[in-house]
């Protein structure tokens, strides 16, 4: 388990290294702000979720004790939140929002009610357990370059060297030290490799509930659109998207072909204010030492974290 002193240690780590008190963990220089600041990568924020689910742990968790099904907008708001205060917010803002997500984990905890894959019933999870936490991250850091790619040049071999790296510093604010996390992009891969194939991710009833519930339409207004859910499907592992049920159909595929064809004639073409997310755009108003962003890019944070700002929050 990550302890509070475990966290503070890699804290310590994080702020050592960090861009600056303005600048924050990453600054502008980083390949973390250049790829999170895409509002293209909300495209894999169905399967981030989904991945998320096939741990048994995290679904059980989900499923006892988030307001995901009966607050989904809230859920989205409150994980984009917690990420991009951690990616673009001040060093403060960043390290506040670690020992928030940190005290909030502590809370989670429970006993199995069925045995799923290894995890017998009535074993205990805990959301700050160790390999938890770094599945977690990892359906992150992966996604979020995969959605990336989708649509923009693909990174270099280089840059994703770079990217991992970065990535590392972004798993110290869950509390996972250097010894957790692979030491490479060749070894991040084969861990995501080997966890797709393994039993410790199995779709379980309680995934398998909640995926139907966000992407099956028992709310019928948040349902989301054909092509979402086909690409989302597709961007899963074969044996993963089995488990949850999802068959995909000639007229699934070519929704999901049409969307990418436009998005990715559209998408590069759009004014920076409206394809970078709006705490990126925060970000760099601090930097030019603006008390505020503008209206817009207020606007553009309630939408992607349900407030207008990020800095704003008391300390606690």
């Amino acid at each position: 388990m990550v302890s509070a002193s475990d966290l503070e240690a890699a804290l310590d780590q994080v702020r050592s290294s960090a861009a600056g008190p303005v600048a924050g963990v990453f600054g502008p220089s980083s390949i973390t702000w250049r790829i999170d600041r895409e509002a293209v990568i909300f495209l894999g924020a169905g399967r981030a979720l989904l991945l998320q689910l096939t741990h048994p742990w995290v679904a059980a968790a989900i499923a006892e004790h988030s307001k995901t099904l009966s607050d989904p907008i809230g859920r989205f708001h409150r994980t984009f939140d917690i990420v991009f205060a951690m990616v673009f917010g001040s060093l403060d803002r960043a390290l506040l929002s670690s020992r928030q997500l940190h005290r909030r984990h502590g809370m989670i905890v429970g006993a199995m009610p069925e045995t799923v894959g290894p995890f017998a019933a009535g074993s205990r999870y805990c959301a700050n357990d160790i390999p938890s936490l770094r599945w977690v991250h990892a359906t992150l850091v992966e996604t979020a370059l995969m959605a990336h790619d989708l649509v923009l040049p693909p990174l270099s071999e280089e840059e994703r060297e770079r990217y991992w790296a970065e990535s590392r510093t972004f798993g110290a604010l869950f509390g996972l030290t250097g010894d957790d996390l692979p030491a490479d992009w060749a070894g991040f891969a084969d861990y995501t490799s080997a966890m797709t194939q393994s039993d410790t991710l199995t779709v379980s009833p309680a995934a398998r509930e909640i995926a139907a519930q966000i992407f099956g339409g028992a709310r019928p207004w948040l349902r989301p659109p054909r092509w979402y859910r086909a690409l989302t499907a597709r961007m899963l592992p074969e044996r993963l998207r089995a488990g949850f049920g999802f068959e995909l159909d000639a007229r699934d595929e070519r929704a999901a072909d049409n969307a990418l064809r436009w998005i990715r004639r559209v998408y590069p073409k759009l004014p920076d204010r409206l394809r970078y997310v709006g705490p990126y755009q925060e970000a760099q108003a601090r930097l030019r030492g603006e008390a505020q962003p503008d209206w817009m890019t207020r606007c553009l944070n309630r939408a992607w974290i349900g407030r207008s700002q990020m800095d704003v929050r008391g300390k606690g």
